[in-house]
């Protein structure tokens, strides 16, 4: 992890659960960490609690295209450009597809998917105009893997997470046909004890105690960023230890 110290690192849904932890992990390596989110009151809470010299909060609607292009507008003037991206932020659906609305779905593709994209794209160019090292990670779902064996409605959950599977997979090819020095990795996790997902476990009368933890998914964040320059982990699945196919199946 020393090549990243005093790193640029860009985290989206920054301000609670995973985003929280996931920023927590990246500043106790020195990284500089900027957090995105709606609530900047969150935001600098967490600033108070990392350190503010090293989390420095951005309020930033993710489906603005608008919104994000000026914030890397501003990550150029006062940092220089991103090294790292975590997309983590997202949103849940306990839907049907023939119930929602079209705006309903909408914003769940944007959310999901469209603004992981964007975020993607101008990091990359970020790094590619600097010609540096950089490291784009997405969170994505079991639910973007096993759908079939989910037998609860998600909506568009499911096919967005699927969808930024295949992101991940189009984000490579492009690096390799650049010839850039960028890693993609795709992290899955099971169920997390998370605020997002809270009604889902009520539904599937699931007991907190045999969840994955926010710091969880954090620690396999600092894991695949501090694996050697000649090694890329692709996709990483994360599920509760000793809970078997029940990590999956509702």
């Amino acid at each position: 992890m020393n090549c990243w110290n005093g790193k640029v690192a860009l985290v989206t849904g920054a301000s609670g659960g995973i985003g929280l932890a996931i920023s927590e992990a990246l500043a106790s390596h020195g990284i500089k960490v900027i957090g995105l989110a709606r609530r900047m009151d969150k935001l600098v809470e967490a600033a108070a609690m990392i350190g503010k010299h090293l989390f420095f909060p951005m309020r930033c609607d993710i489906t603005e295209e608008d919104q994000i292009l000026g914030t890397f507008n501003t990550i150029e003037e006062k940092f220089g450009g991103v090294d790292i991206l975590v997309n983590n932020a997202g949103i849940f659906s306990l839907s049907y597809v023939m119930e929602s609305d079209s705006m309903e779905c909408q914003d769940l593709i944007n959310t999901n998917l469209m603004a992981p994209a964007i975020l993607a794209r101008e990091a990359m160019n970020s790094m590619r105009k600097r010609q540096s090292r950089g490291h784009i990670i997405n969170i994505s779902d079991i639910a973007g893997l096993y759908l079939e064996a989910i037998s609860i409605p998600m909506g568009m959950y499911g096919p967005s997470k699927y969808a930024l599977q295949a992101l991940g997979i189009e984000l490579r090819h492009e690096i390799s046909a650049a010839a850039l020095d960028i890693k993609i990795t795709t992290i899955s996790p099971g169920y997390v004890r998370t605020d997002m997902l809270k009604r889902l476990y009520t539904y599937m009368n699931v007991s907190p105690d045999t969840l994955l933890k926010d710091r969880d998914i954090a620690e396999i964040v600092i894991y695949v960023l501090g694996t050697p320059g000649s090694v890329e982990i692709a996709e990483i699945t994360v599920l509760p230890q000793g809970l078997g196919s029940n990590a999956i199946l509702p």
